[in-house]
Order: C-alpha cells, then structure tokens, then sequence
C-alpha cells in the first residue's frame, strides 16, 4: 500500500511540474514587464493604486473617493470646490511622477533585455525607482491629510461607512474647516 501511495504522489508531482505554469507565464510580453497595463494607465492618470491605503483606511478619506460620494456626505459648496481643487493639484502633481516611475521602470527592464544588467547599474536603477514610487506615495498621503481638514467628523464617518470600511469610529482628527 505504501508504494502505491508513494506512486501516486510522484505522479501528481510529476504532472503539475510537467503541465503547470509559472504565475509569470505571459508577463514576458509586456513591454515593460514589472507593470500591467492597467498600472501604467493608473499611473498615466494620476490614480492613487492604494498608494493611500494607511490614511484611507484610518479615516482620511481621499478627495477622488470624496467626489463621487459629495452628495451622500453632504458636502458644502465650499466644500466641493476645495475638494475638487485639491484633486486637480493631486493629478497635476502625481501625472508627472507616475510618467518619470514608468520611464524608470522601462529603463530597469531594458537594462535585463539588453543583457547589460549588471550589480552597480542595476542597484542605480532600483534606487531610482524606490525614490519616485516614495514622492509618488508621499503625494497621494499629503493630499489625504488636505482633505480630512475640510471634513466635520460626521462627515469622515459617513464616508467609512459609504466606503464598506465599518468597525471602529475613526480616529479624531484635528479639523481646519475652511
């Protein structure tokens, strides 16, 4: 009995090496291969890609989410246009950021394509990319940390909750309503 158990274990082995596939299989064709279409049009846009995760889920909403969601939190005018402003700075600022990340990453993928890859130009490329993807991160935080300061507390709960978040009240924020 032993051996057959062994047997079938060795065979099963066997097929998924055989027929499995790697989770990278067809990432080779993409032009640049560490971001997806989807990540590139995202950073193309200015989209935030759960760069703001820490503030957003700890209630500090994000203005693009605060636009969709201005009537059902009742934003003032006032509030609206500050809003909007501040996520038309966010884009203008995170377009360009994203466009130097996706240059920098063609730039690593070329360094492997070309076969020139080496310690040093590779471990300049990663740095690189470390620093514009931590400005780019820094930009969409700061911008959560502008918009929480226009909200009254009732209003960041309402978005926890519009936002299927729930559990736990946020935490209070100092607030600068303007």
């Amino acid at each position: 009995m032993h051996r057959y158990v062994l047997a079938a274990v060795a065979s099963v082995a066997f097929a998924a090496t055989a027929f499995g596939q790697s989770p990278y299989a067809g990432l080779q064709t993409r032009p640049i291969k560490a971001l997806s279409d989807q990540q590139i049009a995202d950073l193309e846009a200015g989209r935030g890609m759960g760069l703001a995760l820490p503030a957003e889920l700890n209630g500090y909403p994000g203005p693009s989410h605060l636009l969709e969601l201005a009537d059902k939190l009742g934003l003032s005018e006032a509030q609206r246009l500050r809003v909007q402003s501040l996520f038309e700075a966010m884009k203008a600022e995170a377009v360009p950021i994203g466009q130097q990340l996706i240059e920098q990453e063609a730039t690593l993928d070329l360094l492997f394509a070309n076969h020139t890859a080496t310690e040093a130009n590779v471990a300049a490329a990663v740095a690189a990319v470390a620093e514009t993807q931590g400005k780019l991160r820094a930009a969409h935080l700061r911008y959560h940390l502008s918009t929480v300061a226009l909200l009254r507390p009732d209003q960041i709960e309402r978005y926890g909750q519009l936002r299927g978040y729930g559990g736990p009240k946020p935490v209070q924020h100092q607030h600068q309503h303007q």
